[in-house]
């Protein structure tokens, strides 16, 4: 039987919106962790799936405690629940996220807020070469489920070193390389949804392995993993 989220996340969750606070969770805590064990089985059957198609250092279930030190929002808990996938090794770079909520579901892949070396290294070569991560993009399976980069973070100025009238200044000024993809709350319901996703990360393995090539090569192309 194929794994699939139960119905009972999205109410769980609404009910949590509604009593965002320390003391209904206190009183309602052994349903937390009901919840959190079902949802848990379900973010370890993607792992399980990514796993027999791709090499990953392990998942990471984020904890439901929201950091308040530094919001606005002082609400304790987080309304959605959500895991990340990293891939292992050394020339195996990015990774996969699935985030569970009301209305708002979706999963990313990619390269979110890359270290600084890291940036400026595949900074250098869109600069050197736009057209293959365009043509990646732009392939049919990979277009129709992602649709592109999400905007997310740019640059308003070009960064320091490069020419603000490059022809791939919108690529340069990225300062995230994800691609998302969204569902509605029927859709992760449906029987088949952990198979979409399962498939959603597959498809865009060209991505990742383009992506790793820069991070693991200099702009000659030569290795820098040493043997």
């Amino acid at each position: 039987m194929t794994p699939q989220v139960n119905p009972s996340i999205f109410q769980f969750l609404n009910t949590l919106k509604d009593n965002n606070n320390r003391e209904w969770f206190a009183e309602n805590k052994d349903y937390y962790l009901e919840e959190e064990e079902k949802i848990k089985s379900f973010f370890t059957s993607i792992f399980q799936g990514i796993q027999s198609v791709d090499k990953l250092e392990g998942m990471k279930a984020y904890r439901i405690y929201r950091d308040v030190r530094f919001s606005k929002d002082k609400s304790p808990y987080k309304t959605y629940r959500s895991c990340s996938y990293k891939r292992a090794t050394e020339d195996l770079r990015g990774g996969y996220h699935l985030e569970i909520t009301n209305e708002g579901s979706f999963l990313a892949v990619g390269f979110w807020q890359p270290n600084k070396e890291d940036l400026l290294r595949i900074r250098q070569e869109f600069e050197l070469d736009g057209n293959t991560i365009t043509e990646i993009l732009e392939s049919k399976d990979i277009k129709k489920i992602f649709g592109g980069f999400h905007k997310g973070n740019s640059l308003k100025k070009a960064p320091k070193g490069f020419d603000k009238n490059h022809p791939n200044i919108e690529l340069i000024n990225k300062k995230d390389f994800i691609l998302m993809k969204r569902f509605t709350d029927k859709e992760v319901l449906h029987k088949n949804f952990q198979k979409t996703v399962l498939n959603s990360f597959e498809i865009i393995r060209p991505f990742f392995d383009y992506m790793s090539s820069i991070l693991t090569s200099n702009l000659n192309g030569e290795s820098l993993i040493e043997e």
